[in-house]
């Protein structure tokens, strides 16, 4: 038996006692946020990541072992199983050990090679192996001749096919080809000429005709082939040079009979072509796709991250836009506390629509409702929507800007229950338009209500292990509302639901539990909440606050569990906790000149704990959001015309890949900035760029056909 938590802590160079404790923590039900906040002096203060590092790690090795009993199981049932074969499966590392090492053994498809043992030929194939030439075996070959194998070249056709498959089940063999293939591997993918009609747009073109090193090839590049496989339009294989398949052969022919050196041959050449290479293959392109799928994931995951930490743009009323063609454009007004006030529909996409009659409809509402900025969604007809405010907002006498949202999944929430629950006398078109503006006001609080696969900031999602993604993507949702924290008396039950310790049920049980009870006065009352015990109060407690309740620290991240430490650093300053509405600038002022470390030492607390409960005294309670660079806000359109080679703009980045991001500079479509477009060489553009920074760049070149614009940092 593996001491995993040995491994897990030499694997991720922590202390034994850090993964032991931790993993602990996880058994007992402590989330991650609560574990990285709340449990420091118990992990020596692990940050998020590395508590998300062991508990993947320990997950894996645990269901190692699983599979080790399973396997062990499943050859003893079969009478095989010896002790070296046991000792060997126990002493495995990794799945794949422990599958090539169960291959024999699996049941499978029975094959030629089965059917032949069944006629009696395994011990004539063992001969072979030891014979002095082939007159030999053809002499031995006489003896297996029955009702089932009809003469000498039978029983020898049948016996090679029993020593190609084990051949082919050779752990070594297997290990030593899936790692050539990995190294020395050539991806190829060709068009299939009579599904070319398939590819309209001609996304595969690329891959019409594409070959290059498996060690090489970008994540993006192994899911693009894999979708144009799935979509039968590109046939992909992997293949290996002559002078490697030899290498091979050679190494396989030094361990088996040199005696019949052209037997052997045959039988290691029908075994590598036939079973061998097409099952490596097989590994291999799974190989690529779980690491393309690890690097997607992961760019997905940091993309939702930087996207849901967007800053807020609070107080402002708010006159959202969903454009349309045919069905017109969804208005709708929200008012600066995120409230639903009208909707209405005009027309401005069309060629005949009464542009005036639109004009004086937003004119009136700007008046009426103080509106502060428009937000537009930017999918059919955002163009023509965009064009027509800027012309709008020249006759408008106060300062009003606009702004263009990413829309996607809008249309996902505004089907959804959640959206019927909130607007049920609203049709989808102006939830869509709600979403839409309030992604504005608060974008986290809006976008946790969407599936986190359909806000649009991934690449090939949609061709990704979805149970994998969707993991993924809520470990970054939980982490970023924990990061922000929620109001206990405003947050929506889609935000509650991703508070440390809180469940979906137990968040509608919140709302409910404060429509019926009126406002919560304190964090202890959550306990009153149906199904939210004890263990989910420790859990979520610190990551929700109440602003104007009974008591201060409730306010603040500091944890109930620690309010004594609180009030006895607020004793040794002369203050109590009713002081940190009325006297606040006094008590920081003593803060400061307090030796908080000397405190430390005479109570015996400890010591992360203390100073984080000590800085959150210190500080005003602060949304990490608002460190972040505002929107661009517009008043004026930019249209593709206006560029020119080397004009210098400011954008905003939509969306990080592997190969570049994608600006929003103003027009309808993103630009792309790639990755060779930095004055230096770029490893990890992740590095560099993060969804919703704001930069300069450079006008590298305008495609007018294809209405592409390519931008550059180079020079900037």
């Amino acid at each position: 038996m593996l001491d995993l938590i040995k491994i897990v802590s030499e694997e991720l160079n922590l202390k034994k006692h850090q993964v032991e404790n931790t993993v602990k923590l996880l058994d007992e039900g402590s989330t991650v946020p609560f574990i990285a906040r709340y449990r420091k002096e118990v992990t020596s203060n692990l940050n998020e990541e590395e508590i998300r590092d062991i508990s993947e790690r320990i997950n894996y090795l645990r269901n190692l072992e699983a599979r080790k009993k399973d396997v062990i199981k499943l050859i003893e049932e079969q009478g095989k199983l010896t002790e070296e074969l046991k000792t060997n499966i126990l002493k495995a590392e990794k799945l794949q050990q422990v599958e090539d090492l169960y291959l024999p053994y699996k049941k499978k498809r029975k094959t030629k090679a089965d059917i032949a043992k069944e006629y009696g030929l395994e011990p004539f194939a063992e001969f072979i192996l030891k014979a002095k030439n082939i007159d030999e075996i053809k002499i031995e070959a006489e003896k297996y001749i029955n009702e089932n194998v009809n003469n000498i070249e039978e029983a020898i056709e049948n016996a090679k096919l029993i020593l190609a498959q084990n051949i082919s089940e050779n752990i070594a063999v297997r290990e030593d080809i899936r790692e050539r293939m990995l190294k020395f591997g050539i991806i190829e993918s060709k068009l299939i000429e009579k599904n070319k009609k398939i590819d309209e747009k001609n996304v595969y073109q690329d891959y019409y005709e594409h070959s290059e090193y498996v060690n090489n090839i970008a994540s993006h590049r192994v899911l693009a082939l894999n979708r144009g496989e799935k979509e039968k339009i590109l046939k992909v294989s992997i293949n290996i040079n002559d002078k490697t398949k030899e290498f091979i052969i050679i190494k396989i022919l030094n361990n088996l009979n040199k005696n019949i050196e052209e037997l052997s041959r045959q039988i290691i050449e029908d075994s590598l072509s036939r079973l061998v290479f097409p099952s490596i293959e097989r590994e291999v392109r799974n190989i690529l796709t779980e690491k393309a799928e690890i690097d997607s994931i992961k760019v997905f995951k940091e993309n939702l991250k930087n996207l849901l930490l967007q800053p807020p743009l609070k107080e402002k009323n708010v006159l959202g836009l969903d454009p349309g063609y045919r069905t017109g454009c969804k208005v709708v007004v929200i008012d600066k506390y995120g409230l639903y006030k009208t909707n209405d529909v005009i027309y401005v996409a069309m060629p005949g629509d009464n542009i005036e009659k639109a004009k004086e409809k937003i004119k009136k509402l700007i008046d009426k409702y103080d509106i502060d900025i428009i937000a537009i969604g930017n999918g059919t007809a955002s163009r023509e929507t965009e064009e027509f405010v800027a012309n709008t907002l020249k006759e408008v006498k106060k300062d009003v800007y606009y702004l263009i949202v990413n829309e996607a999944g809008a249309s996902v929430y505004s089907a959804s229950k959640l959206a019927i629950e909130e607007f049920p006398d609203l049709d989808v078109t102006a939830r869509g338009a709600i979403s839409i503006a309030r992604r504005i006001q608060d974008p986290l609080a809006e976008l946790v209500k969407i599936e986190p696969k359909s806000i649009g900031v991934g690449m090939y999602q949609h061709d990704l292990n979805q149970k994998k993604l969707d993991e993924s993507l809520k470990e970054v949702i939980e982490s970023v509302v924990n990061n922000v924290g929620a109001n206990l008396n405003t947050a929506s039950w889609a935000l509650l639901s991703y508070i440390s310790g809180i469940n979906k049920n137990v968040a509608k049980n919140i709302v409910a539990y404060r429509e019926e009870n009126g406002k919560f006065k304190n964090r202890k009352e959550l306990i009153k909440v149906k199904g939210l015990g004890n263990k989910a109060y420790t859990l979520a407690a610190g990551f929700v606050v109440i602003d104007d309740g009974d008591n201060p620290l409730d306010n603040t991240i500091i944890h109930p569990e620690s309010y004594h430490i609180a009030e006895e650093i607020l004793k040794e300053i002369g203050f109590e906790k009713s002081d940190l509405i009325k006297n606040r600038n006094e008590i920081i002022e003593k803060l400061e000149k307090l030796d908080i470390d000397k405190f430390i030492l005479e109570k015996e607390y400890g010591k992360e704990t203390t100073l984080d409960i000590y800085n959150a005294l210190l500080k005003e309670r602060r949304d990490p959001r608002e460190s972040i660079p505002k929107p661009i806000l517009k008043s004026d359109i930019l249209k593709i015309e206006d560029l020119k080679e080397g004009m210098i703009l400011e954008g905003t980045v939509r969306n990080v890949v592997n190969f570049g991001a994608f600006i929003d500079i103003g027009l309808k479509n993103d630009a792309l900035l790639h990755i060779s477009e930095f004055d230096n060489r770029i490893e990890d553009i992740n590095s560099m760029l993060s969804v919703g920074d704001i930069i300069k760049v450079k006008i590298k070149s305008v495609d007018m056909a294809r209405k592409r614009v390519s931008l550059s940092k180079k020079g900037i």
